[in-house]
């Protein structure tokens, strides 16, 4: 399994959220995982119910089997101070470039820039090892930008292209694009069954493929269990109401006449988005990809839930 799970998806589709469940997944059996956030939202702070991320990776869980979740929120311009420091050794005057405003300009003005060095942050820890010479993580999960973004933020080297042709910069760029583009890494898009998700994801995975970034699966979230089908409302709405209100009546429900109708509608609707999401997962199926399907939590997804999709992220394969 690629040691780098890019999560990206539509704003909405809860890819935050999917991302920190698979990093639970992946920290079983004493594994050890890095799950990075890059757009400065705090929302795996939010989601594992603990304060702000400092840059700096920190432990936030512990998964089944004693495995352990790490969390980092890679801030643009302290990377870039780190950067500066390892290439250029500036130390105190890369401070002093911080004071004058030059690293927010550098990364505000140069968005290449930017993107190499949070994605060049999270490939660090990919290949990062322990003086024992083993990896210093199992897995490094990214919550990454949005579908419509994903490919442009990932494919750094083009985007740096215009603006260094060598140097350290140049060389930075290709050592990402090196692990962007290799088996160690596998991008995630995570889709709900309706339509214009499923469109962007569509769209994203030929964006991706086309820049030979690799695509790994589809995780379809907040999934509805299905209740009822066409057949069974037109079975219910023919000439069965007086059984319908009579058998509503028997388990002792008061008013059941005046119940049947709102009841038949309410199952009509579920039985049309049923039919809806039919069709949607039937295009899913035509991007011939494996995929993963989340459920929708009614209560909501608190720290409970995270434990909850994680289990069921591993029931299907992750981390096997």
């Amino acid at each position: 399994m690629s040691r780098l799970q890019v999560v990206s998806g539509k704003g909405g589709t809860g890819k935050t959220t999917v991302a920190a469940a698979l990093a639970l997944a992946l920290a079983t059996e004493g594994k050890r995982t890095l799950l990075v956030e890059v757009e400065g939202r705090q929302g795996i702070a939010q989601l594992f119910e603990t304060e702000s991320l400092p840059y700096e990776e920190r432990k936030i869980a512990v998964s089944s089997g004693g495995g352990e979740v790490f969390a980092l929120a890679i801030d643009a311009e302290r990377a870039l101070l780190d950067y500066l420091q390892m290439f250029y050794k500036l130390g105190s005057a890369g401070r002093a470039l911080k004071k004058l405003g030059a690293i927010d300009f550098a990364t505000t003005v140069a968005p290449g820039v930017r993107d190499v060095l949070l994605t060049g942050k999270a490939c660090e820890a990919v290949r990062r090892r322990t003086k024992q010479g083993a990896y210093a993580y199992d897995y490094v999960v990214m919550d990454a930008p949005p579908t419509g973004r994903i490919t442009r933020f990932l494919n750094v080297n083009d985007e740096v292209a215009g603006l260094a042709k060598f140097g350290p910069i140049h060389n930075q760029a290709q050592a990402v694009m090196r692990v962007l583009k290799s088996p160690q890494t596998a991008v995630h898009l995570v889709t709900l069954l309706e339509e214009m998700p499923v469109q962007e994801t569509a769209d994203g995975i030929a964006e991706l493929r086309a820049a030979d970034l690799p695509v790994g699966k589809v995780i379809v979230n907040m999934v509805r269990p299905h209740i009822l089908d066409e057949d069974a409302v037109r079975s219910a709405a023919g000439d069965r109401r007086r059984q319908i209100a009579k058998a509503l009546t028997a388990a002792g429900v008061s008013g059941s006449a005046g119940l049947v109708t709102p009841l038949l509608e309410q199952a009509a609707d579920h039985a049309r988005r049923v039919e809806l999401e039919r069709e949607q997962r039937a295009a899913l199926q035509r991007l011939d990809l494996p995929s993963y399907e989340l459920p929708l939590l009614s209560e909501g997804v608190d720290l409970a839930g995270l434990y909850q999709l994680a289990k069921e992220l591993r029931k299907q394969g992750t981390g096997s």
